[in-house]
C-alpha cells in the first residue's frame, strides 16, 4: 500500500440525514441522497444518471484506481492466464434437432460467439446470429435466450443493449436472412414459439423491472398484431413462457418462493385462453412436465420439503387427482427433471452432490453414478423429444468439463467433448476436499476445498473463502479456469455451503431464510474457523469473497466477525436491505418478502432484518480492506447499495485499511459482458485479494 505520503484521499461522501418512520421505528439514512429518483430510467439508459451521484461515483473509481495501481501488472498477468485456459475458437457440442444441428462457436479474439447450424449430412454452415458483429461499438451487448422457430424457419433473439436487463427480442428470416421490423420492447428476455411455429409469447418486463404480463403475436407479426393473453394480478409473482417437452401444452409459470401456479394452452389451439392448471396455495409450490398421455408434477404438496414427483392425467389435473409417483425422500432433493418420448430424468441432490436417475416407461430405473468424492453434475437440455440419447456434463474442482451422450437403453456413455484448457492443465498437481463445519447448534456446514498438492497446511497459505447461502442456489465443487489463478500462487480456494443454498436438501434453504437467515452469517463464520483451526490459512492471511446475496453474507460476516479476515470481495452486494425491502417500486422487493420478510407489515420482519442488514449495522470497527462492486444498470443490486456501503465502512472503520468502490458505468448485474472483458473484473478481484493480504496491514 502507498505510505500516508503518497496514499490517496478517498472520497467523502457528503451527509444529508434522512430521517424514516416506519412501524413506530425510526432510522436515520445519512447517505439515501445517493438513490437517483429517477431510477427506472436511468436502468434503461444511464446516461441520465444525477450530475452529483455521477460524479461521486466516478470520484471512487478513481480513488480505487489509484489504490490498486500497484496490482495492475498483477491483474494483467491474471487475466493473461484466465484468457490463455479459454480455447479462443470454442464451440458447443451440436445439438440435433430433424434435419439440423445447432450449435454456438467463438472466432479467435471474439468477446461474443456466433450462433449456427449445420444440416445433419454434414453439409455447410449456416450462420443465425453474429453477435461479435452485433456488438461492435456498443460498450454493452448480452443475448439471453435465442433460438430457432420448431420449422426451422425463424431464429429468434433477446438482446440486453444497457445491462438493466430490459430485452429487446428480434426474429430473423432465415431464408431471407433479414431480421423482420418491429422487434419486440420491454421484455424479460423470456420467449418460446408455439411448437407450430405460427406464434410467438414472450414476457412483458414493466416499467418498475418487473415481470408482468405474457403477450403473444403472429411469429411474423408486428406490435399492432400483441395480444395480451395473461395478466398475472400478484406483484410478488415472476411468471415465464414455455412448451412442455412433449411439445403438446404451452405453459405460463407463475410464483414467488413459496407459492406457484401453472395455466397451460393446447398447443393444437395456440390461440386458446390459458386455462389454470391447479389454483395458486399458499405454501403450495409445483411445476409441470408432460410425458406422453399424462403429466409429471415436481411439488412440496403434503409436506414433500425435498420435493416429490405425481402424475395426473391430461383431463384432471387438479390436486385431487395428483397420485405420488416418486415418494418424498428427506434430504434428497429432487432438483429437476427432463421428458423424453420413453424416458423421464430426474436429477436429484444427496448430502451437497448430484446423480442422475433414468426411469424408463416401464418403471425400470437406473442411476448414472460417479467415482470422484465431490464433483459437480448437470443436465444440458436439447430440442428432440423422441430419443434415447441424454446429454449431462461432469466436471470436479479439479477435472475440466465433460459433456457426455448417454444412451438410456444400453447405458453407454460417449464422451463428447472436454474443456481444452490451451496453456495447459495438470488436474494430478491439485487436489480437493470435502470437508464438514461445525455450526454453533451443531450442524455439519459442507466445505469444497482446491488446493495445489503440498501446500501446507500450518495456517501460513492464504485463503480465499466464497459463499452466498440464499434463494436455495447451491455451490457446487465444479471447475474454474479463474480460480486456478489463484490457487497456482499458493492459495487455497474453500467454497462454503451455508444454510440458505439447498446443498443438503430444501430444508437446508428453509433454515437459512427469513427469520433464521443469520443461519447464513453464523454458518460462514463457523466455516472460517474450521479452516484456521485445521490449519487452511488464518486471519491474516484470509480473504472471503461473495455476490449479490452473497455480498449480503459479506456485508453481514465484516460487521460480526472483523477479526477473522484480511480483506473482504463484495460483488454488486445486497447490503441496504431494510430499505431495499420497504421500497415496493424497487424490482425485486415484493417478489422477495417470502424471503427476507416484509417490513413495511410486519413489525418482527423490521427488527429482524434491521438486525443484521450490513448498513444498518455498520459501526466503529476495525473493518478489513474491502473492496465492493456494483453496475449502475444493474436491476437486481441497484448501484447504490454499495455506493452508500462503501461510504458508510469508510466513515466508522477505524482499523485505517481502505475501503474501495468499483462501478462498472456501462454494465449491470453480471457485470462486463464480453467474455474477455468480464475476466478483467475478476482479474481485479483476485489481485485485490492478494494485495489485501500482503499489504493491508501496512495501513493498521
Amino acid at each position: 500500500m502507498p505510505s500516508d505520503a503518497v496514499r490517496p484521499v478517498p472520497p467523502v461522501a457528503r451527509k444529508v440525514p434522512k430521517t424514516i418512520e416506519q412501524l413506530g421505528r425510526v432510522r436515520t439514512d445519512d447517505y439515501a441522497w445517493m438513490k437517483d429518483d429517477n431510477w427506472q430510467k436511468v436502468l434503461r439508459d444511464p446516461s441520465l444518471i444525477k450530475a452529483d451521484v455521477k460524479q461521486h461515483l466516478t470520484e471512487e473509481n478513481a480513488y480505487a484506481k489509484a489504490m490498486l495501481a500497484s496490482t495492475e501488472a498483477l491483474q494483467a498477468a491474471m487475466f493473461e492466464e484466465m484468457k490463455g485456459r479459454i480455447k479462443e475458437d470454442d464451440a458447443s457440442v451440436p445439438a440435433p434437432d430433424g434435419p439440423f444441428a445447432y450449435y454456438t462457436r467463438f472466432e479467435k479474439g471474439a468477446q461474443h460467439p456466433i450462433h449456427a447450424r449445420k444440416p445433419r449430412d454434414g453439409q455447410g454452415e449456416e450462420i443465425l446470429l453474429d453477435e461479435e458483429a452485433a456488438a461492435k461499438g456498443k460498450a454493452f451487448y448480452q443475448v439471453g435466450a435465442a433460438t430457432h422457430s420448431p420449422d426451422h424457419a425463424l431464429y429468434a433473439f433477446a438482446v440486453d443493449e444497457q445491462g438493466s436487463e430490459v430485452y429487446r427480442i428480434h426474429i430473423k428470416d432465415l431464408a431471407s436472412g433479414a431480421v423482420l421490423d418491429s422487434p419486440v420492447e420491454s421484455t424479460t428476455g423470456d420467449f418460446c414459439f408455439s411448437p407450430d411455429s405460427q406464434w410467438l409469447y414472450w414476457t412483458f418486463r414493466d416499467d418498475n423491472g418487473r415481470p408482468a404480463r405474457i403477450y403473444r403475436r403472429p411469429a411474423r407479426g408486428t406490435a399492432a398484431d400483441d395480444v395480451l393473453i395473461y395478466d398475472e394480478p400478484d406483484e410478488g409473482f415472476f411468471i415465464g413462457v414455455g412448451v412442455t417437452s412433449s411439445e403438446k401444452f404451452i405453459v405460463i409459470s407463475c410464483g414467488n418462493q413459496e407459492t406457484s401456479e401453472a395455466l397451460l394452452i393446447p398447443a393444437a389451439t395456440p390461440t386458446a385462453a390459458p386455462v389454470v392448471f391447479h389454483p395458486r396455495e399458499v405454501g403450495l409450490r409445483y411445476e409441470v412436465e408432460h410425458w406422453n398421455d399424462h403429466f409429471v408434477v415436481r411439488t412440496n404438496a403434503d409436506g414433500a420439503v425435498d420435493w416429490k414427483l405425481v402424475t395426473t392425467p391430461e383431463a384432471a389435473t387438479g390436486k385431487a387427482h395428483w397420485r405420488d409417483w416418486i415418494a418424498h425422500q428427506p434430504s434428497r432433493l429432487i432438483s429437476g427433471t427432463m421428458a423424453f418420448k420413453d424416458w423421464f430424468v430426474r436429477l436429484e441432490k444427496v448430502d451437497a452432490l448430484n446423480r442422475v436417475v433414468v426411469t424408463a416407461r416401464n418403471g425400470d430405473e437406473h442411476a448414472i453414478a460417479f467415482d470422484e468424492q465431490a464433483y459437480a453434475l448437470s443436465l444440458e437440455g436439447g430440442y428432440e423429444y423422441d430419443t434415447d440419447t441424454l446429454r449431462f456434463v461432469y466436471n470436479s474442482m479439479t477435472t475440466p468439463r465433460q459433456w457426455f451422450d448417454y444412451r438410456m437403453s444400453t447405458r453407454e456413455r460417449t464422451l463428447r467433448k472436454t474443456q481444452e484448457i490451451p496453456s495447459g492443465h495438470d488436474p494430478a498437481q491439485y487436489e480437493t476436499r470435502r470437508l464438514n463445519a461445525k455450526a454453533a447448534d451443531g450442524v455439519e456446514v459442507p466445505i469444497f476445498v482446491l488446493m495445489k498438492k503440498g501446500t501446507p497446511l500450518d495456517g501460513s497459505a492464504p485463503l480465499l473463502l466464497y459463499g452466498y447461502g440464499s434463494y436455495g442456489i447451491a455451490m457446487e465443487p465444479s471447475f474454474s479456469i479463474r480460480n486456478l489463478s489463484l490457487v497456482d500462487r499458493g492459495w487455497i480456494w474453500a467454497t462454503a455451503c451455508p444454510r440458505g443454498g439447498s446443498e443438503k436438501g430444501w430444508g437446508w434453504f428453509l433454515d437459512g431464510k427469513k427469520f433464521k437467515k443469520k443461519n447464513t452469517f453464523t454458518d460462514f463464520i463457523a466455516c472460517a474457523e474450521h479452516l484456521h483451526a485445521a490449519g487452511y490459512g488464518a486471519p491474516a492471511n484470509t480473504v472471503a469473497y461473495g455476490g449479490s446475496a452473497g455480498g449480503l453474507l459479506m456485508g453481514a460476516i465484516t460487521n460480526m466477525r472483523p477479526d477473522l479476515f484480511a480483506g473482504i470481495i463484495a460483488a454488486v452486494p445486497f447490503v441496504d436491505v431494510v430499505n431495499t425491502m420497504s421500497d415496493t417500486s424497487l424490482p425485486l422487493t415484493p417478489p422477495e418478502w417470502p424471503e427476507w420478510g416484509n417490513p413495511l407489515e410486519d413489525p418482527a420482519a423490521y427488527d429482524y432484518i434491521v438486525s443484521y442488514s450490513p448498513y444498518d449495522n455498520v459501526a466503529a470497527k476495525p473493518y478489513p480492506a474491502v473492496l465492493a462492486t456494483g453496475g449502475l444498470s444493474d436491476p437486481r443490486v441497484t448501484y447504490w447499495e454499495p455506493e452508500k456501503w462503501a461510504a458508510k465502512l469508510r466513515e466508522h472503520s477505524t482499523s485505517g485499511r481502505p475501503v474501495l468502490l468499483k462501478i462498472n458505468m456501462d454494465a449491470g448485474h453480471g457485470g462486463a459482458s464480453g467474455r474477455f472483458d468480464f475476466l478483467k473484473e475478476i482479474a481485479l478481484d483476485y489481485a485485490f485479494a492478494v494485495w489485501a493480504v500482503e499489504k493491508g496491514w501496512e495501513a493498521a
